[in-house]
């Protein structure tokens, strides 16, 4: 009779710990979903024993102005999935130092690490200063869906065309 209490109790606990899981998971999503961080779409697509931080980062790079000295960024229309681990690769190619400044888009993201020559940052950004030949990573997860303004905020850099758009899908 022990040996049969025992099989019981195993297997009722092993049941358990599947259900309690399960009931952490949709947890999780209804959370995810009412705090608008995610969609519906997303939460049904969604796989929450992956970490986000091992995923391999999509790489985009970016140009801050050009050698022709030309005030622009390049691409200056950004794409972003929200969830989605994406490293930036900033640099600079113009004989003028320029400002990569985004500030409710770094509001709207978390950022894993900045990384400049042999200095890592981490934490909050809301600018990044290149000078000439200047070159940053940005390695970050996008939260908040929104369009967000890119722009140079150097005197005169903005309205001399300076400016991008920054979308989180």
């Amino acid at each position: 009779m022990t040996w049969l209490f025992k099989k019981v109790t195993k297997n009722l606990y092993l049941n358990l710990s599947a259900v309690f899981s399960a009931i952490r998971q949709l947890t999780l999503i209804v959370l995810l979903l009412c705090l608008g961080f995610v969609n519906h779409d997303q939460a049904i697509a969604a796989n929450f024993t992956e970490n986000p931080l091992k995923q391999p980062a999509t790489e985009i790079t970016i140009s801050l102005g050009n050698s022709a000295n030309e005030l622009k960024f390049e691409p200056n229309h950004l794409e972003f999935e929200p969830g989605k681990r994406y490293l930036l690769h900033l640099h600079n190619p113009s004989q003028l130092k320029h400002y990569f400044t985004a500030k409710d888009f770094a509001d709207a993201i978390w950022t894993q690490k900045v990384q400049a020559g042999k200095v890592e940052v981490k934490g909050a950004i809301h600018e990044l200063e290149l000078k000439p030949g200047g070159e940053a990573e940005w390695v970050f997860l996008p939260i908040k869906p929104g369009s967000y303004n890119l722009h140079c905020s150097i005197p005169g850099h903005t309205e001399a065309g300076m400016t991008g758009e920054i979308t989180i899908h």
